[in-house]
């Protein structure tokens, strides 16, 4: 009888991984790539942060190259060069993300405080000490736009991205024609059409439904114009299954296209939703202004972060300022949290 003997303990090595013997010549054109940064830096008037990454970038990608050509030949190289500035371009645009959230969290973080979001500036300046005054009628007021917004551009959206992917009717022409017309509309735009459309023309005031019509008409393109895309995603045999199965156009769109597009859906609609949280220019002109929780938002003005950062800006003194930081973290706050629940919320019903 033979008897087999295997090791549990050895795993199949990956042919493409690299050992660290064969990274350590990259890491030493690294290092060389440092050092002669340095010394151009100190030999030459190159002064500053941008002159060590201009030189770091050259000498880097320069060392790489010549290394990659000696190892492997001409390919290889360029291949190196390729590989660096991508690498490259995305530090780039990774950058100011990272500097807009350090800035935003450092600065805003010296006035949070429970009171933040248990208080109002009701009886309050900017200019009275951090302690005293909150942000939670501007917090409300945020909350209802948003979600008035939502409710308003979504249908329209949806059936209209569905309409120019599924139905592609005579109108889509034009109506795609005006969905990237609005996608260029100025914020300040939508806000004065309200304004004379609906505030110069009724006995209405300034609202909280007032002012997220021009929100709602900010979404809308955003929310259509990614729906498309998604929707082109579904592969059209899904699509022909339905109807083989004698299932009508609108029955194979409401229970597979737009099942199978659902996470993607939310995406756009959490872009809509970025496209309109910081929005302030819209709101002089449509929104009032209180410094109290107004619970009703068809009557009475309303509050909300991007006002509040404004006033706070607009004061100058120094406690105005800070309270506009803290209210500028807190926004982003909110809005990364609505982003966090609407993706577990997608991938969960895109896993039923």
């Amino acid at each position: 009888m033979t008897t087999l003997i295997t090791n549990p303990r050895v795993e199949p090595r990956k042919p493409w991984k690299s050992t660290p013997k064969q990274e350590l010549p990259n890491i030493l054109m690294l290092l060389l790539a440092v050092v002669a940064t340095v010394v151009v830096v100190a030999v030459t008037p190159m002064k500053g942060k941008l002159a060590y990454a201009f030189l770091f970038f050259i000498f880097g990608t320069t060392f790489q190259m010549a290394l990659s050509w000696k190892k492997r030949g001409r390919a290889a190289a360029t291949d190196t060069f390729a590989g660096a500035v991508m690498m490259t371009g995305g530090f780039i645009v990774f950058l100011p993300v990272v500097s807009l959230l350090w800035t935003t969290i450092s600065k805003g973080f010296k006035g949070l405080g429970l009171h933040i979001f248990t208080q109002t500036m009701a009886s309050t300046s900017y200019s009275d000490p951090l302690s005293k005054g909150g942000l939670l009628h501007a917090i409300i007021g945020t909350l209802y736009l948003i979600v008035i917004a939502t409710v308003i551009s979504l249908p329209l959206s949806i059936l209209t991205a569905l309409y120019l992917t599924e139905i592609k009717g005579r109108a889509s022409g034009l109506i795609q024609f005006l969905v990237q017309a609005m996608s260029g509309v100025p914020s300040v735009v939508a806000g004065v059409f309200i304004y004379a459309a609906i505030l110069l023309s009724t006995h209405l005031r300034g609202s909280t439904f007032i002012g997220a019509l021009p929100l709602a008409i900010l979404m809308i393109p955003t929310v259509t114009r990614t729906s498309q895309e998604v929707l082109n995603l579904v592969p059209n045999e899904l699509r022909e299954a339905g109807l083989a199965l004698g299932a009508t156009q609108w029955k194979a769109v409401a229970t597979i296209v737009v099942p199978a597009a659902r996470s993607g859906l939310i995406t756009a609609v959490i872009l809509g939703v970025a496209r309109i949280a910081g929005e302030t220019a819209p709101l002089l002109f449509t929104l009032g202004t209180t410094d109290k929780i107004n619970w009703n938002p068809f009557v009475g003005g309303q509050n909300a972060l991007p006002y509040y950062v404004w006033s706070g800006l607009r004061d100058g003194t120094e406690g105005g300022v800070q309270r506009a930081w803290t209210a500028i973290l807190v926004l982003l706050i909110l809005v990364l949290s609505l982003f966090t629940t609407a993706r577990i919320f997608g991938n969960r019903k895109a896993k039923r």
